[in-house]
Order: structure tokens, then C-alpha cells, then sequence
């Protein structure tokens, strides 16, 4: 029963409270045994308090024996990456720099929303310092290790919560994504990561990282993602930037149709080598749309690669995040992010204004690619993932991670939706992910083709440590 436990979704759980079938005491319980069991190797929590989880436990069991179950996540657990602040635990990102007592007893909007709708919060999740990179691994905290083969990376920043997510240790989790920082981690250890479009989700303290960064879920199942999303786009009146909210009922959307969608496909988007087996996997991939009905076209959006831009902009988010910390603090640090801090220090404020012009021009150029494509389909990233501890891989042609993520953080720069899916292994047996892309605000629409293609192509295995 308990590998049973461990592998239902977050709507599964739900059902088996509401019925009596399980309690969320026991599926806590269940779920942290797991985590004491298999943790050490994947390094995927940097905190874990049975006694507390346990209490938010026995309130919501309580809640359903009265039969007054609050939400849509009532039992439900969470895993919450160590970037949102939680008022019974600390917020420490990864970092030494940070006074554990001054984050206390404040609550991000997420972890509020969650908290109306009944969670139960299952523990903190690992990120890189401050969640600046694309894996995840931090002086505080050491590496986290990918479920599928612990020598390799679950990409990041929300690295913890895909391996948490991914070796059944949490159904959902938490994530944030500045420059594919859910989804690249989603598509390194299998599961489904949706980083929505910017300011449907409600985020303070405003990110360092500005307008790139958004909040998301991580879950198992696209069902679930949408299910979290509900909760998620709950207002928040802390967040000046939040788009008015449109009560968008995501799971009732995922049942819209295919058929007649407008579906570009690009395995490339001009200018990506991508590894020869996630490239015949995307293609795959479009031919199971044609098969649901819709009209898929090889197609490139027409944009250059704007790494250049994009850098300028998050290496300044980075920049931000520390300008308040003296040389002490920072020889703490992970080197290479002061490296970059002090790299972008340097900018001059017309070479930022530049960056900003070419992100305007790339979203006027997917705005106008909308108007005929209604999806963007293409790898999540161009390879698996590769030895963890590292930032990039063994013998690549540069030092900084946004290189090898060129799927990802174009789509920071618009704020558009954009959704990863399994797609299957590679010949090395790791996971793939398919990213589909949306026109901004058509969250729902792009949650729907992801589920169409779930149920479609189930990617069904578990990795090696629930093979047992």
C-alpha cells in the first residue's frame, strides 16, 4: 500500500481522504518515511520537521471527520522551495548570508494561498544561493542529485522540489523560474513543471530578478498543475504587478479540444544544437497532436538568440540580490555567483537599456507569431541531464549555465506560459521534456495541450529507487 500512497496524485489523495480510504496523518507519515529513506542520496529537502507537518496533518484530518474540509488542497502535501517564505520556517535560499529569525512569521503569497486552501506543508525544498542558477547545489547546503541516476544533476533553481517531486517524496511542489528554473529541472527528472505567464501568479517580496522571475507548480500529473494553479492565482493585493484576476477554472479548461489548433513546432528555434534523440522524440511528439486534430507546422518563431540580452538582465537580477552584502558576506557565497554579480556591477545603464530593447523586441516577435501559431511546441532543453555538482557539462564550450538552456529563458524574457512535459527517456535512460508555449495569458490553453499529450503518451516509469 505504501508504493501505492507514494505515487498518487494530488487529486487521487483528495478523493481517498474525501471517501475515508486514507487520512492525511497517513499519508504524511508514509511520505516522510520515504524521505528518511531515500533523502541521503538525493539531498532534495533542506528542511524536514515531522512534528509540524504532522500537526497540519491531524487539523486537516480533523477538518474531514467533521466533514469540514476547507480548499481544494485540504491534506494535500507540499513541498515549498527554500525561496518562499513559510512563518513557521526559515527562508534561507541557499545562502549563509540570511538571519534565519528575520524571515519568521512571514508568509510569500503562494505559501498564503496554499494555507486557505488546507495544505499541508511537507517540508523546504534545496535551491542554488539566492536560485540563480539552472542546478542546483549551494554553499549552505551541498548538491542535490537527480532521482534517475544520483551522479547526475535535476537541473534547477528548483532542483529540490523536481527531485522531491520526481522520487514521490511530495505529489507537488513549489517552484520559480527566472530563466527555466521550473521547467528545467521538470524536464531533467521527469514531471511536469508550468511557469505561467507573468503576474498570474501573485509573487512578493518582488523578486531581485524583476520581471523575469515567475512562481509555479511542480507536480506529477498535468491535472494536478492545474489544480495547483487554482490555488496559485488566488489575489494577493502585495503584488503591484499582478494582472487583474480572471477566476480561470484550469482543471475544467484541460478538457478542451485539439482539434483545429495551430501547432508550431520547432526542435531548433534557429539556432540550437539539440541532442539527436530529444530531437526525434519532439518530433514524435507533433505527430500525436495530428492525431488529436491539430494542424502542426515546422516552424521557428524568427528571433536570434538573445542570451546576450537575457544575461545582461539576470546576471543584474543576480547583482540586486546581493547589493546590500559587505565582502565578508560574500566570501561565504557561491564564487561564481559573486562572479557574475560583479561582472554585471559593470554594466553601463544604456547597455541594460539595450537588453531591455531586445526583450521588447523579442516579444513583440511572439506576440505577432501568436496571431498565427496557437501553441509553440519544442525541446525543454537540447540534452540530458549531465554530472551533478557542475554548472555545466564536462568539456563545454563556456562556463555559465543560461548556454545550455537556450528552450528556456527566451520565454522569460515575454512572460508567456510555458509548460514542460515528460516525453520519455533517452538511450542513457534520463528524462526528456516537451515545452509548449503559449500566447500570453493562455495558461489554460497550453495546460490543456499538455494533458492531451499526457494522456496521449503516458510516460509511466518511476525511477530507479521506486523500482525496488
Amino acid at each position: 500500500m505504501s508504493k501505492e500512497v507514494l505515487t498518487m496524485s494530488a487529486l487521487a489523495l483528495k478523493t481517498a481522504y474525501q471517501t475515508g480510504a486514507l487520512s492525511p496523518v497517513e499519508v504524511c507519515n508514509t511520505l516522510l518515511d520515504h524521505v528518511e529513506q531515500h533523502d541521503q542520496a538525493l539531498n532534495a529537502w533542506c528542511l524536514i520537521d515531522r512534528d509540524t507537518t504532522l500537526q497540519w496533518a491531524r487539523e486537516s484530518e480533523q477538518r474531514y471527520l467533521d466533514g469540514n474540509s476547507k480548499g481544494l488542497l485540504d491534506g494535500v502535501p507540499v513541498g515549498v522551495k527554500d525561496v518562499f517564505l513559510t512563518p513557521m520556517w526559515p527562508t534561507l535560499k541557499g545562502s549563509r548570508t540570511i538571519d534565519p529569525a528575520s524571515t519568521l512569521e512571514k508568509r510569500s503569497p503562494a505559501v498564503a494561498a496554499l494555507e486557505r486552501n488546507g495544505y499541508v506543508p511537507l517540508g523546504k525544498t534545496t535551491t542554488p544561493e539566492f536560485g540563480w542558477k539552472g542546478v542546483t547545489d549551494s554553499p549552505l547546503c551541498g548538491p542535490t542529485n537527480n532521482p534517475w541516476n544520483p551522479a547526475k544533476t535535476p537541473g534547477g533553481s528548483s532542483g529540490g522540489s523536481a527531485a522531491a517531486v520526481s522520487a514521490c517524496m511530495a505529489p507537488m511542489a513549489l517552484g520559480t523560474d527566472a530563466g527555466g528554473s521550473i521547467r528545467i529541472p521538470a524536464a531533467f527528472c521527469g514531471i511536469v513543471g508550468h511557469k505561467p505567464t507573468f503576474s498570474e501568479v501573485p509573487h512578493w517580496p518582488a523578486s531581485p530578478f524583476g520581471t523575469l522571475a515567475h512562481a509555479g507548480p511542480m507536480t506529477r500529473t498535468v491535472a494536478d498543475a492545474a489544480l495547483m494553479m487554482q490555488v496559485l492565482t488566488e489575489a494577493d493585493p502585495r503584488d503591484s504587478l499582478a494582472a487583474p484576476r480572471r477566476n480561470t477554472d484550469y482543471l475544467a479548461a484541460l478538457h478542451q479540444p485539439m482539434k483545429g489548433l495551430r501547432i508550431a513546432l520547432s526542435t531548433t528555434l534557429g539556432y540550437v544544437d539539440v541532442n539527436p534523440d530529444i530531437e526525434k522524440a519532439v518530433l514524435e511528439a507533433g505527430k500525436v497532436f495530428e492525431a488529436l486534430g491539430a494542424t502542426v507546422t515546422e516552424a521557428d518563431p524568427g528571433f536570434s538568440n538573445p542570451l546576450a540580452a537575457f544575461s545582461h538582465l539576470f546576471y543584474s537580477g543576480a547583482a540586486n540580490a546581493m547589493r546590500d552584502l559587505g565582502e565578508r558576506q560574500r566570501n561565504q557565497m557561491d564564487p561564481a555567483l559573486v562572479e557574475v554579480a560583479r561582472k554585471a556591477e559593470k554594466l553601463s545603464m544604456l547597455d541594460y537599456l539595450g537588453a531591455m530593447n531586445e526583450r521588447m523586441a523579442v516579444s513583440e516577435r511572439m506576440a505577432l507569431f501568436h496571431t498565427k501559431y496557437d501553441l509553440l511546441i519544442t525541446p525543454t532543453l537540447p540534452l540530458d541531464a549531465f554530472d551533478t555538482n557542475r554548472e555545466v557539462p564536462v568539456d563545454w564550450p563556456s562556463t555559465r549555465w543560461p548556454t545550455w538552456t537556450p528552450f528556456t529563458y527566451p520565454f522569460n524574457l515575454t512572460g508567456q506560459p510555458a509548460l514542460s512535459v515528460p516525453l520519455g527517456l533517452t538511450g542513457n535512460g534520463l528524462p526528456m521534456g516537451l515545452q509548449i508555449v503559449g500566447a500570453r495569458f493562455d495558461d489554460a490553453r497550453v495546460l490543456a495541450a499538455g494533458h492531451a499529450f499526457e494522456q496521449a503518451q503516458p510516460f509511466t516509469q518511476l525511477p530507479p529507487l521506486m523500482q525496488i
